[in-house]
């Protein structure tokens, strides 16, 4: 090709396009909305949750992550994921929960999320004589299992002032904690597993309460070491039945469940995972 040819074609050639700069403004935009959409979808459809006690054993342990439904119930003034709202009354395109139902709960006053298991519905007379379940008047089926083997880990302890002479050694020669289990069946059919330890003075007695209209009684399945609505707001219990629009959800399946032994390094991550608990509902046993 002539030389005089090829600079023509270079002086006709288009200009190089500069090279623009990262639009931090779109990024920023991008992460927002994803943040939105997280939110949103934590405060109307589901949100994990983590297990901190021991309240519910045996379905639950310390340690527990599950996801829980928000939109079972409706949505009141505690679904945000931030628990920001002022207390409102009622709920939005709501329905009652379940006997045997657990769900997620915001007491009066707080703002930290608590999972108990509903026992009660309004209009129903509540009450616990000698540590026997009694609805409308009538005791709840209550069968024992025997003892059963929790193993003890980082997350699950087995102290002598709650598990008083309880903590054995297994046949392979694990920390276990041996506790009597019992098998609740509640009017309508849910069934559940209930830990009974000892007598509790104030908790093991008391009643008959009435449910009133918009309320549910809930208790925890660890009977004796479990604030719930046996027991005073005074003595850190939830002080009786609880509102139905606090009530934010139902715990649904875990999700996966760690011992307590994981640090940052992630070596020790599998090893802390409880793989048997992966998956398990959370829903009570109906016929």
């Amino acid at each position: 090709m002539p030389a005089d040819d090829l600079t023509l074609r270079n002086l006709n050639a288009e200009p190089a396009e500069k090279k623009k700069g990262t639009d931090w403004w779109a990024e920023a935009r991008g992460i927002l909305w994803l943040v939105l959409a997280v939110i949103g979808v934590h405060s109307l459809i589901a949100k994990p949750f983590y297990i901190p006690s021991e309240s519910m054993l045996p379905a639950l342990r310390v340690g527990d992550r599950l996801i829980v439904s928000k939109f079972p119930y409706g949505w009141s003034f505690i679904s945000p994921t931030f628990h920001i709202l002022p207390p409102m009354k009622g709920r939005l395109m709501g329905s009652m929960p379940e006997r045997g139902d657990i769900v997620i709960l915001v007491p009066d006053g707080q703002r930290v999320d608590w999972i108990k298991r509903v026992i009660g519905l309004p209009g129903d007379t509540v009450a616990m004589d000698d540590g026997q379940l009694v609805l409308n008047g009538t005791p709840v089926p209550k069968v024992s299992l025997g003892e059963r083997l929790i193993p003890v880990d980082a997350n699950t302890r087995c102290d002598a002032m709650h598990y008083p002479g309880m903590f054995v050694r297994a046949a392979d020669g694990s920390a276990a904690c041996r506790v009597p289990t019992f098998r609740e069946t509640l009017p309508g059919g849910a069934s559940y597993d209930v830990l009974d330890v000892r007598y509790s003075a104030g908790i093991d007695d008391f009643g008959p309460v009435r449910v009133p209209k918009g309320h549910v009684f809930l208790m925890g399945d660890n009977r004796d070491n479990s604030a719930d609505s046996r027991m005073p707001a005074s003595m850190g219990g939830l002080g009786g039945p609880v509102a139905w629009e606090n009530i934010g959800g139902r715990a649904e399946f875990i999700t996966f469940s760690l011992d307590g032994t994981a640090t940052l390094n992630p070596v020790t991550w599998f090893g802390s995972l409880r793989g048997e608990r992966t998956g398990m509902s959370l829903h009570p046993e109906r016929p």
